[in-house]
């Protein structure tokens, strides 16, 4: 096991508190067994309790068995250890951690250790060790482990510390019985909420302790749920640090409470990098900034490596900023904005070494690096800047961005403290702009198999007119994850996608490939947009086990939006059901626009069991439906709701073209590089005269057969059809027997004349029909093998009640003597 050993044997007694509030913990036995677990190890480990709870830890650390016994006796000399070390990801990675290990002891004498682990990030940095140390032992820290009831079984040395209460006494108790007052009682009603919940919590109460007893103390817990092999919760931790005395304790246990929720939110590289520097203010700094590499947000060019022999500086573009005066944001640059890089400034330094900047005092005397930023320096002197702090966000030797971090307005100086909390949660968000990094970095590669991949043409039918757009954000190599269809069903009806998939390279593509494939495949098995969402989610899913099971190929990111509908001009009803995707825009032909309220769903394949629903409007004929990605409504500096109304307004005038209206939306800001792909697929819904479509309803006995024969032969006659009498009536034949013979109740006979002729037979049995192969001496099971050879395609669809089996024939009969019926 490869450490870095920081601490010493006081870890017992002094521990960060604060840091440990988004930790994994875990409680092992004296031989190393883990015997309860924390939520947290599922986010950051993989692992859920069942994983590791009752077996030996050695699962998550790689170690021998040597090292490992050698290892406890020296934690057990030491009363604990604190340093770096790495640990097994449950899918094999090898991840940096923070690794801090103290004894509890219970009744008996008996001995637990408690084990927390935290992300250090993948930046690889190596901090000074004396300076980590004085962070982490700046407060001494009690830990005490409750059971259900809430009542002391484990204790560590420096829980006496805070209370004055000895172990002996402690152990069996519980808090309300150590403190009897209100303050103990709402604690133990968050210790409660905690065990009911699963999750953690941090709070803060105040007290006397009889170890200074004039003065009121501020105590912040934080409270984990330790779960057994089960996932049920066995117990409580409660890490207790006082926090009186130090207001830099105070401002890292709020920041890093707020991390956890706020950092890493998202894919997009511009709203992490805003919530960084909104984290940062007034917290931290009185103004911060994240600039990025100019590979970053694009995705485009090698990364800039720290250290490269070449001397190239970073181009830098602005992606985040947060001021302490509200709407004065005090900088020459924007986000969004280029930002030059001084050769001999701090930005320059620490893009080539790597290593953060502190300039407590700030110089800005002639001669200085401020001399090569006039602009910047002009800022700095209208705004009594005296602090500055300047930090890499890196993943291993790649250089993301920098983010810097300015005091005005507060007096106090930055010191070594502060530049320990802007790197902690700087590497917080390296870890996440480098997922969103890859996830755009691939945008550029796939072009031909994109545009290979996307209808060359659309098929509408005679239900609807279709139109599309296609944009992708990178303009030159055009690769991105959206797709669109319209595709042809039964009965006259078609359906209609928009879909968007994770990233916007060739994984993302080929994903989108072997997604629109599914729908096809999904689509023709007829079922209802909600079920065939489910479907596909399981589909999504699955491709990502696939991918992470591949040998010798990088694990990549597996999710997907989608908007499913399914429109039928018989009815003029349209059924749609969404997956994490944006509402459809409804056009009537008054020109009022409407956002369905669906359904939301989640997106596909985060694998939580989504539950997908549908909603089913009625549209007028000539309606407008468009279909689209979020590229097409939420640019750079325009929020969604604000694209939404621009698109509304676009497509506000029905009586156009599609084509005229498919250009109106997506040219609304003319000159304005897409950030994000762009699809846009617009229909204009059509209905079948009811001259076109007859049907009926027959009784379930053998006189249906005869009547359906009848009735059918009658209404080719009318539609002037009767070169298809011959076929139809033999199609109609064998789908009503099958009905008679195998479901019970009416049955419903449907003739629809559109660009073919549709036979639709309606039956209560739920069960689909199957060609089967018919031996020579088999006086039945002929029937489907007919209908296969006089009909175009033929199928089957549940609906309510039943199924509906349907064949297909072209308008123009076919030529039956090849098929050995005449």
């Amino acid at each position: 096991m490869t450490t870095t050993a920081t601490g010493t044997a006081t870890l017992g007694k002094r521990m960060n508190a604060t840091e440990m509030s988004d930790s994994v913990i875990a409680m092992l036995d004296e031989r190393g067994t883990v015997v309860a677990w924390t939520q947290a190890g599922e986010q950051l480990l993989g692992y859920f309790a069942g994983d590791v709870v009752g077996r030996s830890a050695a699962r998550v650390l790689p170690s021998s068995e040597e090292a490992t016994t050698a290892f406890v006796e020296q934690c057990r000399a030491q009363n604990g250890w604190l340093g770096t070390t790495v640990v097994r990801h449950q899918d094999g990675r090898m991840l940096d951690v923070n690794l801090r290990i103290s004894m509890l002891r219970g009744q008996g004498g008996a001995v637990r250790w408690l084990v927390s682990v935290t992300d250090i990030g993948i930046s690889g940095r190596a901090m000074d060790g004396s300076a980590r140390e004085s962070l982490l032992t700046r407060v001494p820290i009690g830990v005490a482990v409750r059971d259900l009831d809430l009542r002391c079984t484990w204790v560590n040395d420096a829980m006496e510390s805070h209370d004055g209460m000895s172990p002996d006494r402690r152990l069996g108790r519980r808090f309300t019985d150590m403190l009897p007052d209100s303050k103990a009682v709402a604690v133990e009603a968050v210790m409660r909420q905690v065990l009911r919940s699963g999750t953690t919590k941090v709070h803060q109460y105040r007290m006397w302790p009889p170890t200074s007893p004039r003065r009121e103390h501020t105590m912040a817990a934080s409270l984990f749920c330790l779960q057994g092999a089960d996932g049920q919760a066995l117990g409580l931790c409660t890490v207790v640090v006082d926090v009186t005395e130090s207001r830099q304790a105070r401002e890292r246990l709020t920041v890093l409470g707020e991390a956890s929720t706020r950092l890493g939110s998202t894919l997009d590289v511009m709203q992490t990098s805003q919530e960084l520097a909104d984290l940062a203010v007034p917290l931290l700094a009185d103004y911060a900034v994240v600039d990025l590499e100019q590979s970053v947000p694009f995705g485009q060019g090698p990364p800039f490596h720290i250290g490269a022999t070449d001397k190239r500086l970073p181009m830098l573009r602005r992606a985040g900023l947060a001021s302490f005066h509200q709407g004065d944001p005090k900088s020459p640059w924007l986000r969004g904005d280029a930002v030059p890089v001084p050769p001999t400034s701090p930005f320059a330094d620490v893009a080539s070494t790597g290593k953060s900047h502190l300039e407590p005092i700030l110089d800005t005397a002639p001669g200085t690096w401020i001399d090569q930023a006039p602009a910047l320096a002009q800022k700095f002197d209208e705004n009594g800047v005296h602090s500055l702090m300047v930090v890499p966000i890196r993943v291993r030797r790649a250089l993301l961005g920098v983010a810097m971090f300015i005091r005005s307005q507060d007096p106090m100086p930055f010191q070594e403290i502060d530049l320990l909390l802007a790197e902690e949660l700087v590497s917080r968000a390296a870890q996440s702009l480098d997922n969103a990094r890859q996830y755009a970095r691939e945008h550029t590669t796939c072009l031909a198999l994109q545009r290979n991949l996307l209808p060359q043409r659309l098929r509408g039918g005679e239900a609807v007119e279709a139109a599309s757009r296609y944009f992708p954000a990178d303009m030159d190599n055009g690769v991105g994850g959206d797709w669109f269809d319209v595709i042809p069903l039964s009965g006259a009806r078609v359906a209609l996608v928009v879909g968007d998939v994770v990233g916007h390279g060739i994984n993302a593509a080929a994903t989108m490939g072997r997604l629109r494939t599914a729908v096809h495949t999904l689509a023709d098995m007829e079922l209802p947009p909600e079920e065939l969402l489910a479907r596909l989610d399981d589909t999504v899913q699955r491709l990502a086990e696939e991918d992470a099971d591949a040998p010798h190929q990088t694990s990549t990111m597996v999710g997907a939006t989608c908007l499913y509908a399914v429109y039928d001009p018989v009815t003029r009803r349209c059924t749609m059901a969404r997956a994490g995707h944006l509402p459809p825009a409804v056009i009537d032909p008054q020109g009022r626009v409407t956002f369905p309220d669906l359904p939301t769903g989640a997106p596909l394949g985060i694998g939580l069991g989504a539950h997908f629903e549908s909603v089913e409007l009625e549209l007028p004929e000539g309606s407008l439906l468009a279909l689209y990605t979020d590229g097409l409504v939420e640019t750079r500096g325009h929020d969604i709701e604000e694209g939404m109304d621009r698109l509304a307004t676009a497509l506000a005038q029905p009586d156009r073209s599609l084509e005229e209206l498919c250009t109106r939306a997506t040219e609304s800001f003319p000159g304005q590089a897409p950030c994000d792909d762009v699809t846009l697929l617009l229909v204009r819904t059509r209905s079948l005269s009811p001259t076109r479509v007859a049907s009926w309803t027959l009784p379930s006995d053998q006189t249906a057969v005869r009547s359906a024969r009848h009735m059918a032969a009658r209404q080719l006659t009318e539609w002037g059809l009767g070169t298809l009498e011959d076929p139809t009536k033999l199609i109609v034949s064998e789908l009503v027997t099958n009905a008679v013979r195998h479901s019970t109740g009416p049955i419903g006979l449907r003739l629809i004349q559109h660009q073919v002729l549709t036979c639709e037979v309606f039956d209560t049995n739920v069960c689909a029909p199957r060609q089967r192969p018919a031996q020579t001496t088999d006086e039945n099971g002929r029937g489907l093998l007919l209908i296969s050879q006089l009909s175009r395609r033929w199928g089957t669809r549940s609906v309510s009640g039943g199924k509906v089996v349907w064949a297909e024939e072209d308008l123009a009969p076919r030529n039956l003597t090849h098929t050995g019926l005449r």
